[in-house]
């Protein structure tokens, strides 16, 4: 429908359309377009406020308006499920973010989790303008009309993401992840939909990126304008940008929202019976040149079916932003919201409008006084005359360019720039010389940035901080929010009420350092706990230890921390969202670490030990402890052995230490692994997948915990079967199964010893002989008495080698040693410092161990027992007997011929008598044998 308001700009466009352009149908229909969707918005009974998100020129004809036309209801875009977040932002300090989280999904797919959206609030915004005006002003109703956030996720396009605008990076520092991963929502999303436009608008308006652009061309001539002029622009606006986007990519779901929003806007009026003519509906001026069927509130179609939402169970809170964030997430250009805001505090004083501000505050002043409202002006052309004036060109303002050239070269100066006062003239002229290029008499902020990096930087960065960087900062700074304790969830707050008896203030952004004596303190005890499970669950720069452990069996005496909670609020947060108390949180994930998918022995045991060292055992520890006896009989392969062996002997050595006896899951695990490895053994042994170190660990499992193991039940028949069934062909765990071998008996070390020999003297073997040593090497974990003969083998290796085959072989028995037995290596070093000499001038007579043979035959054993003890008591009497029986007292001489010797050979009789009343069955003494002695 065409009414006469704009049949004068009709028509103009039109002509000129069918004059100049290539086309003679589609540019004027587009413009003709244009002009329709301005007058639809403008007619409808519901007053259409559009707005950008992050305006200044919004922001200010926001404020206008809202004194002029002082609405009842005020219908904003934003989703609807975020109206209870809003009541909680008097106690933030802006910039901050509304946030919907979800870690448990239903109705998603499983891998989109965890589910984040936020919507960031800045005071230089139209949308907090209608926040706080709505919240301050008695009998205002504020409703919130946009999609939910579960919808959010139902009607995301399955697309990549957009690629950001250069210039736009993410800073170094934490500033600008403040976000995290969340979905951003925005108001008013005012950008060209294909790059052609983009850059065509951007190589002729003479700029590098699309933030400036809109500053230059929108945002500056629509600061001075009246209302009704911005309200007409910005929907030719949002209707160019609309009807331009290529094909319906990304239509159909902003149809559906503006669907949603017109659905939820008549249910509102048809339920309250409020005006029309008293509500305000703030939306994008993308959504306010709206073509739904829908639209208005007068419209005959029939309401938009609204899907239900999923079974996901959402949490709500509000998370710090910044300036940089909002930058990094919505592709704006680094500094763009720096800039806003500071072209707000300057629009403000200039047109002298008192901001809405909400009372209480932080960091806000009080408003102005309520007046009476304006009357309704009649609808009337005001884009003719807009678009036909030349713009107008601001003076230059010497004063303020002067104030930002001599704060750059002071802030330049701080961060080892060497400017001076010349350079600060040279930034005032480049400055006044690229507006004049870039057609502007008054120079911008960008172009004052531009200036000051041509001037300045030049092409080395001395300090952190580039010339970009400073110059966001002079012109007011990345401005980060902070979340106050009201607002904050329940974990959060007993978080710092329990940290409290440090006496910091833990709510500030910077580094805090907590000195901790446990000794003098004791009431710090539950502080330092509470500081662990931080650690354990916050960001590693949000709490990071200086001095003092924690591990199994240890007590810190002193402890120093670096406290950074005020930094790191969002991530405080977030666990808000999992719990009421940091330990529930903890005990959420261990439980959720050990019930994964991915979930190994390993993890349940390093759960276990997490349970014990921050929640101090109990069920949870039992529970746990069940689960990786679960997960080790399920295991398949021994890729995680070594660190099952590691994380068992330090939990086994915990419980012997503090319990008189064994829990019933440590008894089950040993038992379970112990028969568990036994089976893989003779696999592990030839599967090429399982490396020497996990079978190394697992024969250091059935070695070490044998005993335990036997105790429980199990049978070392077992063990020794699944080695005699092990048939290894590489020469690490070939040398791996001769250690264990030996260990059972069932080699012995002079064989090893033999066995190693014959591979040092095979030419065939020697280029493989490094792989053995480390076998040997590896061996040390479940066989540590090998280490003396693991020595011996490399110094004869060393030894024996001649140089031409020692020369190439050394660099892969180094190698080998450093990739396979890196952490056992040191155990080598301390044998060979016992073995070797501790001086030079030893080394010439010294002579190994392994080379010395003996010079006599060994000695017999000593007999030991109540016989030996009564004989060396009484020596008297034994060589008494010694002498009656005919032998000399020296041992091992023959016997002297005597009378009764010749008497027992007479009669052996009698002395068959006596052996058999003194022992058991002895053989008969025969004539001509010796005489029996030492009975």
């Amino acid at each position: 429908m065409t009414t006469s308001t704009f049949d004068a700009l009709r028509e103009q466009l039109t002509t000129a359309a069918e004059a100049f352009a290539d086309d003679p149908s589609a540019v004027p229909e587009i413009l003709s377009g244009m002009v329709d969707d301005v007058d639809r918005a403008l007619s409808e009974r519901l007053e259409i406020f559009p707005v950008c998100h992050h305006s200044p020129a919004s922001a200010l004809a926001m404020a206008r308006r809202l004194r002029d036309k002082q609405p009842k209801v005020i219908y904003l875009e934003l989703c609807e499920d975020l109206r209870p977040l809003l009541d909680e932002l008097r106690n933030c300090r802006l910039p901050v973010a509304l946030q919907a989280f979800a870690s448990e999904i239903d109705g998603f797919p499983p891998e989109s989790a965890p589910l984040s959206v936020v919507a960031p609030i800045t005071e230089a915004s139209a949308e907090y303008q209608a926040i706080a005006y709505a919240l301050d002003t008695p009998g205002v109703e504020l409703v919130l009309v946009d999609r939910s956030t579960d919808h959010v996720f139902q009607w995301e396009p399955d697309e990549p993401p957009a690629e950001t605008e250069p210039g736009s990076e993410a800073e170094s520092e934490n500033d600008a992840t403040l976000h995290g991963d969340a979905v951003g929502l925005e108001i008013g999303d005012l950008r060209p939909g294909f790059a052609e436009l983009e850059e065509h608008l951007l190589h002729h308006g003479r700029v590098r990126h699309w933030s400036e652009w809109w500053d230059q061309y929108v945002e500056q001539p629509l600061i001075g304008a009246d209302y009704a002029t911005y309200r007409q622009v910005m929907v030719l606006i949002g209707s160019l940008f609309r009807r331009l986007r290529p094909g319906r990519r990304g239509l159909e779901a902003d149809e559906n929202r503006e669907r949603y929003m017109w659905t939820r806007m008549r249910e509102h009026l048809a339920s309250s019976g409020a005006d029309p003519a008293d509500c305000l509906y703030v939306c994008g001026a993308f959504h306010a040149a709206s073509t739904v069927e829908q639209f208005g509130v007068d419209a005959d179609a029939k309401p938009f079916e609204i899907a239900p939402r999923t079974a996901t169970r959402w949490l709500y809170g509000l998370i710090p932003s910044s300036h940089a964030a909002i930058e990094a997430q919505f592709g704006l250009a680094s500094g763009s919201v720096s800039i806003a805001a500071a072209t707000w505090a300057k629009a403000l004083k200039h047109a002298r409008v008192a901001p809405y501000r909400l009372k209480g505050q932080k960091g806000t002043r009080e408003t102005a006084k309520k007046r009476a409202p304006a009357p309704p002006e009649p609808v009337t052309d005001r884009l003719s005359g807009f678009l036909a004036a030349p713009p107008a060109l601001d003076g230059i303002d010497e004063d303020e360019l002067l104030g930002w050239c001599a704060g750059i070269v002071r802030l330049a100066r701080r961060n080892g720039y060497l400017a001076s006062t010349a350079d600060a003239i040279a930034v005032f002229e480049t400055s006044v010389l690229l507006a004049g290029l870039r057609g502007r008499r008054r120079p911008t902020p960008h172009d004052f940035q531009d200036a000051a990096i041509t001037c300045i930087e030049k092409d080395a960065v001395p300090g952190r901080r580039d010339v970009r960087r400073l110059c966001e900062i002079l012109l007011g700074g990345d401005r980060v929010g902070q979340v106050g304790y009201d607002a904050l969830p329940p974990l959060a707050r007993d978080v710092l009420d329990r940290l409290a008896p440090l006496g910091l203030d833990l709510e500030k952004r910077t580094i805090q350092r907590a000195l901790l004596d446990l000794d003098a303190r004791p009431d710090l005890a539950p502080c330092s706990q509470l500081l662990w499970i931080l650690r354990h669950l916050l960001p590693d720069d949000a709490v990071r230890p200086i001095m003092g452990s924690r591990r199994l069996g240890e007590r810190s005496i002193q402890e120093s921390w670096d406290l950074a909670i005020g930094r790191n609020q969002r991530s405080l947060i977030e666990l808000g969202y999992e719990g009421v108390t940091v330990e529930q949180v903890l005990e959420q994930r261990l439980r959720r670490a050990v019930q994964g998918e991915r979930a190994t022995a390993s993890v349940a045991l390093d759960a276990v030990e997490q349970s014990l060292l921050y929640l101090g055992g109990g069920r949870l520890t039992d529970e746990l402890g069940a689960r990786a006896v679960e997960l080790l009989s399920a295991e398949r392969t021994v890729d995680d052995a070594p660190e099952v062996l590691r994380r068992m002997r330090r939990l086994l050595g915990h419980y012997r230490a503090t319990r008189p006896a064994l829990p019933r899951w440590c008894e089950a695990f040993v038992t379970t692994g112990y028969a568990h490895y036994c089976t893989l053994l003779p696999t592990a042994f030839t599967d090429d997948d399982s490396g020497v170190r996990q079978v190394a660990a697992m024969l250091g499992f059935l070695f070490g915990m044998e005993s335990l193991a036997l105790s429980f039940g199990c049978a070392h028949a077992q063990l020794e079967l699944a080695v005699r069934q092990s048939h290894p062909e590489a020469p690490a765990k070939v040398a791996l199964l001769w250690a264990a071998s030996c260990q059972l008996g069932l080699l012995s070390q002079d064989d090893l010893r033999s066995r190693c020999d014959d591979l040092l003297a095979n030419p065939l073997v020697v280029p493989a002989f490094p792989q053995y040593l480390s076998g040997f090497v590896q061996a040390l974990e479940p066989v540590p008495a090998l280490t003396p003969m693991v020595v011996e083998v490399i110094s004869k290796s060393f030894a024996r080698l001649p140089d031409t085959v020692l020369l190439p072989w050394l660099p892969t028995l180094i190698t080998t040693l450093r990739d396979n037995a890196r952490e056992l290596v040191p155990v080598l070093v301390r044998e060979a410092g016992r073995t070797f000499p501790g001086s030079l001038a030893a080394v010439d007579t010294w002579v190994p161990p392994w080379s010395r043979r003996p010079a006599e035959a060994p000695v017999a054993p000593t007999p030991s027992g109540p016989v030996a003890d009564l004989l060396t008591a009484h020596p008297a009497a034994y060589e008494a007997v010694v002498d009656l029986l005919g032998y000399d007292r020296t041992a091992g001489a023959a016997p002297r011929p005597s009378a009764a010797a010749a008497l027992l050979a007479r009669h052996p009789e009698t002395a068959d008598a006596v052996a058999t009343l003194l022992g058991p069955a002895p053989d008969p003494v025969r004539a001509g044998d010796p005489p029996r002695g030492g009975s």
